[in-house]
């Protein structure tokens, strides 16, 4: 197994088949371009679900640009639309675009490439009761295969990562911000998958399997690097 080195920064252009990461506009745009859509799975504010996209856009965001009674879907939606976006898978962040993590590794004919940022300021524990902690901050991870899945697959990817994600958070140490349980996540996380569009896809990528297997430690150092750069800044 090799590893690309991970990006310093989000400005990043190098083409590789798990697409391209465009530099940073004004602090307030990542994109990940790839030349043909692919197939996504995910629960992102704009693009959600299952889709085609060949396109992942983060919108650097500031908590007073979404007060209420702001709609945050409508408010996106409008943001891509005004900076040639449209169609995209988009995604909401407060943490600092310059910050993604950047990490793509091999085994066998497959690759994975996680892009991810890390907030925690709103760190919590799956099961805290509901309501706002009163900070803001995410982790949105973007999972690249470089083979086609069968949504049996894709489904199974999206396990995989949130799993692999929660793992690198219950490492960091953090807390949940309502409850003092080892925090498993934030309150406002997103993952999407991504892969090739294909009729003969991988139909599973669990544990056992070299798909698996690259999903989970790709994500697994990405985030584990993320959470490590946040709590290595200092705290307002």
């Amino acid at each position: 197994m090799s590893t690309r080195p991970a990006a310093t920064t989000a400005a990043t252009n190098v083409p590789f088949g798990h697409g391209v990461i465009l530099p940073v506009l004004d602090g307030r745009w990542l994109v990940v371009d790839w030349p043909e859509p692919q197939t996504m799975l995910s629960w992102a504010i704009v693009g959600g679900g299952l889709t085609q996209a060949s396109k992942v856009v983060w919108r650097h965001i500031v908590a007073d640009e979404l007060r209420p009674p702001v709609d945050a879907s409508r408010f996106l939606r409008a943001e891509l639309a005004a900076a040639g976006h449209r169609g995209a898978v988009g995604l909401l962040t407060s943490r600092r675009l310059d910050s993604a993590v950047d990490l793509e590794l091999h085994a066998a004919d497959l690759s994975v490439r996680c892009i991810a940022t890390v907030g925690l300021g709103n760190a919590l524990a799956v099961g805290d009761p509901p309501g706002a902690s009163g900070r803001i901050g995410t982790i949105n991870v973007v999972c690249h295969i470089s083979a086609p899945l069968s949504t049996e697959a894709l489904v199974e990817a999206l396990a995989m990562v949130a799993e692999a994600r929660t793992a690198a958070v219950l490492d960091s140490g953090v807390r949940s911000r309502i409850s003092g349980a080892p925090a498993t996540g934030t309150g406002t996380d997103c993952i999407v998958v991504a892969a090739p569009q294909g009729r003969r896809g991988l139909t599973y990528v669990g544990k056992h399997t070299v798909a698996g297997h690259l999903i989970g430690a790709c994500v697994r150092q990405t985030v584990t690097r993320g959470a490590t750069a946040w709590l290595g800044e200092p705290r307002r």
